[in-house]
């Protein structure tokens, strides 16, 4: 006889996973009706959970770290809030972890998991390499990260779940190359870097695919902080030739460099359009309204989170690419008259 999950359960209840996990568990609330008809259905069902995962429960700490590069970051506020909210519904705080963009601090978050500080991991890196990725997968605990990384042996024991960076920046760049703006700057992070790369990657094909030229006196490498972007602006903006308009990674850097931009006497768009990345609520507060692409934080959030649980409590998880698209939101900053 197969064996029965407590999806088969919540199947034949009609009722969602966690709330059988709950009534199972006896942490949680669940209804009285609900679970005297869970109980019934598990019973019926001979269901068993797995001895492993008796095992793990029983060390169990129910703290999941959130290993994080920027603790300063608004975009992060959106992507605890996703994650909190799956969380919260099975009894597990969450342990933020600063990293400071840092290899070393990411291997210390690995090692906090490895001497069972907390159940899991969800982890933001902007440079995924073989050291950190190696030390990830020696782990036997669960790791989720936001960003997309395949070894080459195609063994790795972690989940993933990110959003297309590099198209979100390409159609930042298109829409600039749609306005009627020929020659555009873009300030990213470090090319060193796996994010930034990506980032860059989408500039530059945006442009070649227009048959605009890549000018390297256009492109500035930033630290991703609205004083980076407002710094690297101040030279893109001091030259002759200065761009028409300017793409930036994240929006922290845009609003820099629509600062830059009123220091120098230029408007926005009519001398300069800006287009950031990330949508944040900022976004829709400055003035001019800055157009960004949303990355969609709070979903990745859920999404990792909940891979996160189903690992941990061992659900059926299904190994298909997670990847969310990114969209353009158009605001002020970006559209000329007459070119919308």
């Amino acid at each position: 006889m197969d064996k029965h999950t407590i999806y088969h359960i919540a199947e034949r209840v009609g009722v969602s996973p966690s709330t059988v996990s709950r009534a199972l568990s006896g942490r949680g609330y669940c209804g009285e009706k609900t679970k005297a008809k869970i109980l019934k259905a598990a019973e019926e069902l001979n269901y068993a959970p797995d001895s492993a995962a008796k095992m793990l429960k029983m060390r169990q700490t129910n703290k999941i770290i959130f290993a994080v590069p920027d603790i300063c970051n608004p975009f992060y506020f959106d992507m605890i809030n996703g994650i909190n909210q799956v969380l919260e519904e099975h009894g597990y705080l969450l342990i933020l972890f600063y990293t400071k963009h840092s290899l070393r601090d990411e291997l210390k978050a690995i090692q906090n998991l490895r001497e069972r500080v907390a159940d899991g991991m969800i982890m933001v890196s902007f440079n995924f390499c073989e050291e950190n990725i190696g030390a990830i997968n020696a782990l036997q605990e669960p790791v989720v990260l936001t960003n997309k990384y395949v070894s080459p042996s195609g063994k790795d024991r972690f989940d993933y779940v990110y959003v297309d960076t590099y198209t979100g920046i390409k159609q930042a760049t298109e829409h600039l190359i749609g306005q009627g703006i020929r020659r555009i700057g873009y300030i990213g992070g470090s090319l060193a870097e796996q994010t930034g790369y990506q980032r860059f990657c989408g500039y530059r094909d945006a442009l070649e695919e227009a048959g605009l030229p890549l000018d390297d006196r256009l492109i500035s490498e930033s630290d991703y902080t609205e004083n980076g972007g407002y710094l690297h602006a101040k030279t893109l903006l001091g030259t002759t030739d200065k761009p028409e308009g300017i793409v930036a990674a994240n929006d922290l850097m845009a609003i820099g460099v629509m600062k830059a931009c009123e220091e120098a006497g230029l408007r926005i768009p009519e001398d300069v359009a800006v287009v950031g990345m990330d949508n944040l609520d900022l976004a829709s507060r400055v003035y001019p309204k800055l157009t960004s692409v949303s990355l969609m934080q709070e979903e990745i959030g859920r999404k990792a989170a909940q891979v996160l649980i189903n690992r941990l409590r061992g659900y059926p998880v299904d190994k298909t690419e997670r990847k969310l698209l990114p969209q353009l939101v158009v605001r002020n900053s970006s559209v000329r008259a007459g070119l919308s």
